[in-house]
């Protein structure tokens, strides 16, 4: 089996690769054909949420929407650009909160 994938700046990529896992800095041309290779390719994607804001909004989310694999986005190492808050997206999406 091959293992999941991270995909962001090389400070985060660093300890993501300590953990296991291959990683991928691309310049921000690449972005998106990164993102299509590592769905075909892993298990699990991570991409950090610097890296996500260069994406398209219709990729991202496509990505984000697919079950298999599932892709996540984390925040960065040095929290320069943290992870979107899921809770607060959900309870907006079920009208319980305010946009």
């Amino acid at each position: 089996m091959s293992s999941p994938v991270f995909i962001g700046d090389e400070v985060s990529a660093a300890a993501y690769r300590l953990a296991g896992m291959r990683t991928r800095t691309p310049p921000q041309a690449e972005v998106v054909s990164t993102l299509h290779w590592a769905r075909a390719e892993a298990p699990l994607v991570l991409i950090s949420a610097e890296y996500a804001a260069l994406l398209p909004k219709r990729d991202l989310n496509q990505a984000l929407a697919g079950l298999s694999p599932p892709v996540l986005v984390v925040g960065d190492v040095r929290g320069r650009h943290p992870a979107p808050d899921l809770a607060a997206r959900m309870r907006r999406q079920l009208g319980v909160e305010a946009t």
